[in-house]
C-alpha cells in the first residue's frame, strides 16, 4: 500500500472518520440532533397520551366537568342578574332582600371559597408566566453568542475580491 493509501486509510479507515469526528467539535451533527428531537417529541406525546387517555373512568369524567363549571357559572349568573334587574325588577329587589338575610360569617365563607378557588388559578397561570420567562431569559446567552458570531462574520477583514468589484464599480 502506498503512502496515499495510508495517509486516507489513517483518516478514513478502521470505521471511523477522523474529518466527520473533528467536525463535530464544531458543529453539532445534524442526523444525531434530529435523532434526539425525534426522540424528545416521541416521549412528549407518550407523555400527552398517557395523560389524556382514551379509556377515562366515569368518575374522572364527572370530576373535569364539575371543575369547570364554577368560572362559568359566575360569570353568566352575574350577567343574568343584570339583565332581570332591568327585565323584572320586582323580582330583582325580591331576591336582593333574600340575599340581605344571610349572615355575614356565611358571606366570609363564600368569598373565602371563592379567594382560593380563583387565587389557586391566578397562582398557577402566575407561576407558568414566570417559567416562560425563566426560559426566554435562559435563551438569552445563546442568542447573544450568536449576534456576536455574525457580526465577526462582518468583521472579519478586507474581502479582495469585493473591494475589485467596487473598485471597478465605482470608475
Amino acid at each position: 500500500m502506498g503512502l496515499i493509501g495510508t495517509l486516507l486509510n489513517t483518516v478514513f479507515g478502521g470505521g471511523r472518520n477522523a474529518i466527520v469526528e473533528t467536525a463535530q467539535v464544531f458543529r453539532e451533527n445534524a442526523e444525531s440532533a434530529g435523532a434526539r428531537e425525534l426522540d424528545r417529541l416521541g416521549a412528549a406525546l407518550d407523555q400527552h397520551r398517557a395523560e389524556f387517555r382514551a379509556t377515562r373512568s366515569l368518575f374522572d369524567t364527572l370530576m373535569d366537568a364539575v371543575n369547570r363549571l364554577p368560572r362559568p357559572a359566575l360569570a353568566l349568573g352575574t350577567i343574568g342578574l343584570f339583565v332581570m334587574a332591568m327585565v323584572d325588577p320586582l323580582w330583582f329587589a325580591e331576591r336582593m332582600q333574600g340575599l340581605a338575610l344571610v349572615p355575614e360569617p356565611l358571606w366570609w365563607l363564600m368569598g373565602a371559597v371563592v379567594s382560593f378557588y380563583f387565587g389557586a388559578r391566578h397562582q398557577l397561570k402566575g407561576q407558568e408566566f414566570q417559567r416562560d420567562i425563566a426560559r426566554t431569559l435562559a435563551r438569552v446567552p445563546v442568542v447573544i453568542d450568536n449576534t456576536k458570531a455574525i457580526r465577526a462574520l462582518n468583521e472579519d477583514g478586507p474581502n479582495a475580491a469585493l473591494e475589485d468589484w467596487r473598485a471597478r464599480d465605482a470608475s
